[in-house]
């Protein structure tokens, strides 16, 4: 038969929410060191945002016959 009280102490909640905040924060903002992966990252970034940029001309350009 489970225990009937299974409520959970405020102190846990608060506990839980801060290890949670530090595993975030040390896995992706206090990065220690840089990689391949980080000079990937930004630059696909850079080519989505440049192609989201520049597609009103590109989907013109594929529009037009040349002939």
């Amino acid at each position: 038969m489970p225990p009937k009280d299974t409520a959970v102490p405020p102190g846990g909640v608060v506990g839980a929410r801060g290890r949670g905040y530090d595993r975030y924060y040390n896995k992706y903002i206090n990065v220690k060191k840089g990689g391949l992966g980080g000079i990937s990252m930004v630059l696909a970034g850079y080519v989505v945002v440049s192609y989201i940029w520049s597609y009103s001309h590109l989907k013109h350009d594929r529009h037009r016959k040349y002939h």
